[in-house]
């Protein structure tokens, strides 16, 4: 078969978002010139690879063994491009990262520098969303996620943890006074999340070993995402527990003060770095994630005595 590699390319972005005008539209061509492709790579294969219908495109049997081994090629000649450019000149190109709102500015943005120092050539296309990103579908390289990916399509390497921090802004408590006892926050304005539950439940223990217990939090102000419950502790409105990527920082900058350091506990959660199984080798890729776990165990998290 003579094949033309980006025929190939453009067969897998066809498989992966459904549709020839959504292909179209992202490469920013005529749907015929797509078409075009297709019935040129459909030739070279002497099989069709698409059924056509008015409900839309599906595999045939043949076109999903040829997209198995058609990523496969494309996969092998990135990794062999990346490898090649990257003796010459470090690991180049662009890298397509999903990640939430809170890991995209907590992680990835002050990150950046740093990691552009380092390696010249490469550039991010960064989706801050806190949806899980089907991740070849939307060409996505790394995804990078709390808690533990449950997919065996994807290669997940942690690059580090994280706790929370009971905190409160200095302005709430000259209003409002330090609470010394878990029981006080019954007096107190307390920020929740109005998403997930279990963010709510506020686990202690005390210091002498005197009775632990969870605490439900009752909200004064609930909020549907972590950023926004930050903000508001930061404008002085309640207590707030506070994922320690953005707690740490602030605190240190003296914009959030710790409370109640000795009875609440704090579980790590892990964060990882998701990639494809196919893509996980590409130097870029590899660069990118050791940088990251680099940073956040120095910067972010590892200089965080408070």
């Amino acid at each position: 078969m003579q094949l033309q590699l980006d025929d190939v390319a453009l067969f897998a972005r066809i498989a992966e978002l459904g549709t020839l005008s959504a292909a179209a539209r992202e490469r920013d061509v005529p749907v015929s010139q797509v078409t075009r492709s297709l019935a040129r790579l459909e030739a070279a294969c002497g099989v069709r690879l698409l059924h056509r219908t008015t409900h839309g495109l599906s595999l045939t049997d043949e076109g999903d063994t040829f997209l198995s081994y058609g990523r496969r090629l494309l996969d092998t000649t990135a990794e062999l491009d990346s490898e090649l450019t990257g003796k010459i000149g470090g690991p180049s190109g662009w890298v397509r990262v999903t990640a939430s709102p809170l890991m995209a500015d907590c992680v990835l943005a002050p990150s950046l520098g740093g990691l552009y120092q380092r390696y010249p050539n490469l550039h991010l296309d960064i989706s801050a969303d806190d949806r899980v990103a089907d991740m070849a579908r939307e060409g996505f390289d790394i995804a990078i996620r709390s808690g533990t990916p449950n997919s065996d399509t994807v290669v997940a390497r942690q690059i580090g943890t994280f706790g929370r921090t009971v905190c409160a802004s200095p302005d709430y408590l000259r209003a409002h006074g330090i609470p010394s006892h878990p029981r006080d926050l019954e007096h107190h304005r307390l920020l929740a999340n109005s998403v997930s539950p279990s963010l709510n439940r506020w686990a202690w223990a005390d210091p002498l070993g005197q009775g632990q217990a969870e605490w439900q939090v009752n909200a004064h102000t609930r909020a549907d995402n972590t950023a926004l419950v930050v903000s508001l502790a930061l404008q002085g409105l309640g207590i707030a527990r506070i994922h320690d990527l953005s707690a740490l920082p602030l605190i240190r900058q003296g914009r959030l003060v710790p409370v109640l350091q000795d009875y609440f506990v704090s579980p790590q959660v892990p964060i990882y770095a998701v990639i494809l199984q196919e893509r996980h080798r590409l130097p870029k890729i590899r660069a990118c994630i050791d940088y990251w776990a680099e940073w956040i165990a120095e910067t972010a998290l590892g200089k965080n005595t408070i």
